[in-house]
């Protein structure tokens, strides 16, 4: 005999695959609520602040672009360039410093070797704040360990300036690109290398032809990472620089403590705003890069 299915057999069962999905959307909604009240709500006072001018003389308010072009200009616009070199700069060495070793780590023979490191680095990537700061100025400040050994405060060495800071920011960053690339390079497939070898290619051929075009996104997108990770530290240069190398997320403590000028609470909300900006231009050229290497990867 042939069965045959009927409304009354049909609409059961989707009834019940209806009831099957809707506990998953109630286990998403808790994260939901947090993500609008934890980031929803703050974002909303954001662009409310930065676009709220109040007149002096009158005490009235209005919706007015006056913040943001004061953000724009004078300190706020030179710290926000500083950020945007220091994340530069520590991003471009971060990279060419953390590809090799994590090539080291992924070719390596020893697998307690690789662990380590990347149980280090996972450790590293995470360590900053004061904590990071008192470390570095305990050993290379100006009375530090191994400035009074080495001596040098005589060769000119200052821990508290722009390249005393991208120093400190390679602590972390390094790590964090060794994490980040590691995956790409175990998905390095060896018959390219050996179909390469059998081509009669070099070491570095391979590299510069195969290896570096597939890895190239990888490289890319980890380098935005390290971008956007030292364009919004603040804790570290806050303890170590203080205000002797301009940062937009100082300007921003300065501006909502009234440090300065009293009443720029507003224009601090504009920065945060340029911030965001910037963020999701790193955002937007992250997530497309992450995409692509991952079907070459896959």
């Amino acid at each position: 005999m042939t069965a045959t299915l009927t409304r009354a057999d049909v609409v059961p069962a989707a009834s019940q695959k209806r009831r099957r999905r809707a506990p998953g959307w109630l286990a998403v909604l808790p994260l939901l609520v947090f993500t609008a009240v934890a980031f929803g709500l703050p974002a909303v006072a954001m662009l409310n602040g930065a676009f709220t001018v109040k007149d002096p003389a009158t005490g009235a308010t209005g919706y007015s672009g006056e913040n943001l072009s004061a953000s724009l200009k004078g300190a706020y616009l030179t710290a926000l360039l500083g950020s945007v070199k220091l994340s530069a700069v520590t991003a471009a060495l971060g990279a060419l410093l953390g590809l090799p070793i994590a090539q080291a780590v992924v070719t390596s023979r020893f697998r307690g070797l690789r662990e380590a490191v990347l149980t280090a680095s996972g450790v590293l990537a995470n360590f900053g704040g004061v904590p990071l700061a008192f470390a570095f100025v305990a050993t290379l400040g100006n009375a530090g360990v191994l400035t009074r050994h080495f001596g040098l405060g005589g060769t000119g060495w200052n821990l508290y300036s722009f390249w005393g800071l991208v120093l400190v920011y390679l602590y972390f960053l390094i790590p964090l690109m060794v994490l980040t690339i590691t995956p790409a390079l175990d998905g390095l497939r060896s018959q390219w290398r050996e179909a390469a070898q059998n081509n009669g290619a070099t070491n570095v051929q391979y590299w510069r032809h195969v290896a570096l075009p597939v890895l190239l996104p990888s490289l890319l997108g980890g380098l935005v990472l390290l971008f956007g990770s030292a364009f919004a530290a603040y804790a570290t240069a806050a303890a170590m620089v203080g205000s002797s190398v301009p940062l937009v997320t100082l300007q921003i403590a300065d501006a909502i403590s009234g440090n300065v000028l009293v009443g720029q609470e507003n224009v601090a909300l504009a920065l945060s705003l340029d911030m965001v900006l910037v963020a999701g231009l790193v955002m937007a050229v992250y997530l497309p890069l992450q995409r692509r290497s991952a079907r070459w990867l896959a």
